[in-house]
């Protein structure tokens, strides 16, 4: 009978990674910070602690769902106003400018080059 050698490995070493080690919150959150101090860093964080890129992303999700990032709430910022001056007088426009006199006294000049979307929008903002 013909015994056929097919190995993948010639030698096999088993490395004893010991017993689990145990973290305490302030570790955990500690080392999620500096993971998240700069861009990328995840994996490099993990491998200067010693533990797997996913252990860190469980502790990740973790220190995410304990803690919820607000997202900012849409503010309005206050507007001073200015008294309203007087309109200047009517002056010819130039053939590359078109002038709207709106309600309220208040003038407005579109240059003939503008997009036309672009004045329609501006002119129904201001209605």
């Amino acid at each position: 009978m013909d015994v056929h050698k097919h190995s993948a490995f010639e030698r096999l070493e088993i490395v004893e990674t010991g017993r689990r080690r145990r973290w305490s919150e302030d570790e955990k959150l500690r080392i999620v910070m500096e993971s998240q101090s700069a861009p990328r860093l995840v994996s490099a964080t993990a491998r200067r602690h010693g533990i797997s890129r996913s252990q860190l992303g469980m502790w990740l999700r973790s220190f995410r769902a304990e803690h919820p990032v607000a997202k900012p709430e849409p503010a309005f910022v206050p507007v001073l106003m200015a008294p309203r001056a007087m309109p200047e007088p009517f002056a010819a426009a130039d053939d590359t400018t078109i002038v709207v006199d709106l309600p309220g006294g208040a003038r407005m000049r579109i240059s003939a080059s503008a997009p036309p979307a672009l004045a329609a929008a501006v002119l129904k903002a201001l209605r």
